[in-house]
């Protein structure tokens, strides 16, 4: 039966056109080449090559051969690189982007799913901003990422909506929550709002903005706040309203604001979640894997696209 080394010996001594040239390509000594190839005549009944001076010239069959045994090692090749690729993979680091309050939705959870299937990876989850994730994919410091897409610049990058999560209107204040909340009442509410670093850029203001064009106003905001956590913490207390994505809402509210609620703007109103990455980029195993799970997590809890 022939063997891949003896394709070897035979693509190199093909390629020179030399049982010599071949074996010093290939760092063997000569008679081991000569070996090979006269082993791979004898397996398959056929001459492969035809003694010239010096040299030696290919057969028909030869020809016929070639291309045959270069798919052949080829293909061995790929296997190959595929084991070393997953082989790093499962003892690498994983590194993939998200937006800031994606901790909610997939933070713990996703960091789980990760190492309960590759328990020697180190996990990266970058990211408190979309438009600072959107900045590191740029860089090319991260491969891929979920972030909301009101934050994206789409030029240069490819961009899958995979899930969109409703905007609420957040207050203890039950007389507020009788009704959704329109582009009116909430020009005129007094509003604490999260993410104060990127207000100029974070996905949920943008919407606000673009829903209050209507009556010339920005959202008023009395507090200005990073994280989500302090902005519903300060909505229970009473001090201001908020606009948030209902899945923050229902896992936040119950926890750090127990007697606030939640109403629907009118019209309703999303955010939109988005796998990014850079157009035409080849994804590693692992930034894969991550859009997967990711994708899997998000979309458990907000509407799936």
């Amino acid at each position: 039966m022939l063997s891949l080394h003896q394709l070897t010996c035979f693509l190199a001594t093909y390629e020179h056109g030399s049982l010599t040239g071949a074996a010093e390509q290939l760092g063997y000594a000569q008679p081991s080449v000569s070996e090979q190839i006269r082993a791979l005549e004898k397996s398959l009944g056929v001459q492969l090559f035809r003694r010239v001076g010096r040299g030696v010239v290919p057969t028909t069959v030869a020809d016929t051969l070639r291309p045959h045994a270069e798919r052949v090692l080829a293909a061995v090749e790929e296997a190959q690189q595929s084991v070393r690729r997953v082989k790093s993979f499962e003892t690498g680091t994983i590194r993939f982007g998200m937006f800031g309050t994606a901790r909610l939705y997939a933070g713990a959870g996703l960091v789980a799913d990760v190492l309960s299937r590759y328990p020697g990876v180190r996990v990266e989850l970058i990211g408190q901003n979309s438009t600072d994730v959107q900045e590191d994919l740029r860089r090319g410091r991260i491969e891929a990422a979920m972030i909301a897409v009101p934050s994206v610049n789409s030029e240069g990058f490819e961009v899958t909506p995979v899930a969109r999560d409703e905007l609420v209107y957040i207050s203890r204040d039950p007389a507020r929550l009788e009704s959704p909340v329109t582009a009116h009442r909430l020009a005129l509410a007094s509003l604490v709002m999260p993410e104060t670093t990127w207000r100029a850029d974070d996905s949920t203001r943008k919407v606000l903005r673009q829903m209050l064009h209507e009556t010339g106003r920005n959202p008023q905001t009395r507090i200005e706040v990073e994280d989500v956590e302090t902005a519903v913490e300060l909505v229970g207390m009473g001090y201001a309203d908020s606009v948030i994505p209902k899945g923050a809402a229902v896992q936040l509210l119950p926890r750090l604001a127990p007697e606030a609620g939640w109403v629907s703007l009118r019209p309703r109103t999303y955010d939109t979640f988005a796998i990014v990455h850079r157009a035409g980029a080849t994804l590693s195993p692992a930034a894969q894997l991550m859009i997967q799970l990711a994708t899997n997590r998000i979309q458990a809890i907000a509407d799936p696209l």
